[in-house]
């Protein structure tokens, strides 16, 4: 199965051009920690709420007046929307992540897949292949010292 067949398509997104503040209220009123930063639809990173605290606030800098393209991830980890959704696991597993992006072949952005949404999947499901993932991506890490 293709992982086009699971994806969730509409994706909220964010401009590299748009404030922090804009960036992390989107995400308060959607409930979710990431955004995709697109330039049209052209996908050109990634921001997270840690991203902003991290990179933004920690240095001091206003969430008002910084940008997304400022203290956005460029390289971002994706999948194209013709790939095998089993392929696109294994490579959740590898990266330690719970959600990937994906992109059509000309690079834009098709949508984004969770592990919820191949936990849906049936046939993944019932090999056990995304408890499999889960327990992968979510060994402990230990801080550094």
């Amino acid at each position: 199965m293709q992982v086009s067949e699971i994806m969730t398509r509409e994706v909220e997104t964010i401009a590299p051009d748009a404030s922090l503040q804009a960036a992390a209220e989107a995400m308060e009123a959607m409930g979710v920690g990431s955004l995709p930063v697109c330039d049209g639809k052209r996908l050109v990173g990634t921001i997270t709420d840690r991203d902003i605290v991290v990179r933004a606030v920690a240095a001091g800098w206003s969430p008002v007046d910084a940008l997304v393209k400022d203290c956005m991830t460029e390289d971002v980890a994706y999948a194209f929307c013709d790939e095998e959704t089993e392929e696109v696991l294994e490579r959740m597993k590898v990266l330690q992540i719970r959600r990937l992006v994906i992109l059509d072949r000309d690079k834009n952005l098709a949508g984004i897949v969770a592990l919820g949404d191949i936990a849906t999947e049936p046939d993944a499901a019932a090999a056990g292949r995304v408890g499999d993932a889960v327990a992968e991506i979510s060994e402990p890490s230990r801080p550094l010292k």
